[in-house]
Parts: structure tokens; C-alpha cells; sequence
């Protein structure tokens, strides 16, 4: 997967994009809501927070497979 190039002074991020962007835009407008251009930046640091609390949350329980209750906030 290619790299999002970063414009002029904006504060990329490093961490891979694991969302369609043109999906949560859609969502967004659906939403009668503008996207701003770091909005799917910080939606991508949160599902990889999210990724990282279930493996851990997972591992805390002796297992190596993460469930769908392992994103369930406490």
C-alpha cells in the first residue's frame, strides 16, 4: 500500500491507514457533516488504539484471538 504523501507543514501521521476514506466521507455526508482534512487521521489513531486495547485485552485473558467483545468499551 502506498504512502499518503504529507502536504506543506501538516502533521502527518505514521501509522498505516486501515480505513477507506471515501467510506467514512460518505458516512460523514450522510451525516449532513463536512470532513475536515485531518478527520480521517484521527479517526485512523483511534482504530488503532481500539486494535491495540483488544489485543491486549485478549492477551490478558490467555488468548491469541482477539473476539468482537474484545472492542467492547468497559
Amino acid at each position: 500500500m502506498a504512502k499518503k504523501k504529507s502536504k506543506g507543514g501538516s502533521k502527518s501521521s505514521s501509522k498505516e491507514m486501515l480505513i477507506v476514506g471515501s467510506k467514512a466521507k460518505a458516512e460523514l455526508k450522510n451525516a449532513d457533516c463536512n470532513c475536515a482534512g485531518d478527520a480521517l487521521d484521527g479517526l485512523n489513531e483511534v482504530v488503532h488504539w481500539y486494535i491495540a486495547q483488544a489485543a491486549k485485552r485478549a492477551q490478558e485473558n490467555g488468548r491469541k484471538t482477539v473476539r468482537a467483545h474484545d472492542f467492547i468499551a468497559c
